[in-house]
């Protein structure tokens, strides 16, 4: 049994890893803010005696009494809609957020797992990304909040590993969808999902073509446990490699739904990737991991839960 603390962990993805290692018999104590997450996501969690809440912000001095195992820092604005209406927090949490969650990792002898991101490879010049290729991205541009504070993130890790021997896990994640993602968040699905139950027009940017390649969210802690297991203290990625285009995603949102929605365009975002990837090679070969979810059945999962927060 372990004790792990997870920032960010009222998030979309931390609710779920929080989920996981309390059912795996771990002790968790989940750090958040609610400046993106929400309480509704821990909230069958409160009274469990597997789980401690602290509400804190991860860019101030962080603390936990007693000993640690795991620390998984989670903690950001994840979404175009957030870090860009949060640029400075964002860029916060990035770098003093994954300095202070290092220290902590230091003092309490714990592993450490970064979240990190496909941004960091930016509007991508080589098709699939493999951990290797460094990226192209406009570091002043609006999205570079993001991308250049994950990058940041990565490159304090390596740092702790290699200069104080801090054993540290960097999981590069790839689209990700399912349960507890905000209506709202900005994100494609959770925008389709939206506008096609309301029957509002369902927006598509650019000619639709720019791909993705989304992961359903139960696979991507599946590959998040094993990496924080292993001995890998290199980045690895972990998503889904079956890619389609936002406009086929739009299209199998709305004959899901059965909806009347019209589909329009809108202008392309500044620096939008026009291609998204991931080379799961080191995943299938170091963790034996990939993902098992087809992608209409975590759809369905995602609409039966919006459905319900709608009705609520």
């Amino acid at each position: 049994m372990a004790r792990i603390l997870i920032t960010g962990g009222a998030g979309f993805l931390g609710s779920h890893l929080c989920d996981r290692f309390i059912a795996e018999g771990d002790d968790v104590i989940c750090m958040d803010n609610f400046i993106t997450g929400s309480p509704d996501n821990i909230s069958h969690l409160f009274g469990n005696p597997k789980f401690t809440f602290i509400h804190h912000d991860v860019t101030n001095y962080v603390y936990v009494d007693g000993k640690l195992d795991y620390i998984l820092h989670f903690a950001s604005p994840a979404s175009p809609i957030d870090y860009l209406k949060l640029p400075i927090q964002t860029l916060k949490v990035g770098s003093l957020g994954t300095h202070k969650t290092l220290g902590l990792a230091k003092a309490k002898n714990a592993r450490f797992l970064l979240a990190s991101t496909s941004e960091v490879y930016g509007d991508p010049m080589i098709h699939p990304q493999q951990e290797e290729y460094w990226g192209n991205v406009n570091c002043v541009g609006f999205r570079g909040v993001y991308d250049e504070a994950k990058r940041f993130a990565e490159a304090m890790t390596m740092a702790y590993h290699r200069y104080h021997g801090v054993d540290t896990r960097i999981v590069r994640i790839f689209n990700t969808f399912g349960p507890r993602m905000r209506l709202n968040d900005g994100r494609a699905i959770p925008a389709f999902v939206s506008q096609a139950i309301a029957g509002e027009p369902m927006t598509v940017f650019g000619d639709g073509k720019q791909t993705r390649s989304v992961c359903y969210v139960d696979d991507l802690i599946e590959g998040i446990r094993r990496l924080l297991l292993s001995d890998i203290n290199e980045p690895i990625n972990i998503g889904n490699p079956n890619e389609l285009s936002m406009l086929e995603l739009a299209l199998e949102i709305k004959v899901l739904l059965g909806s009347n929605s019209e589909i329009v365009f809108r202008e392309l975002p500044e620096d939008d990737p026009k291609v998204r990837q991931p080379d799961i090679t080191k995943a299938q070969k170091f963790l034996g991991w990939e993902p098992i979810i087809e992608r209409r059945e975590g759809l369905m999962k995602t609409i039966e839960y919006f459905k319900a927060k709608i009705a609520q």
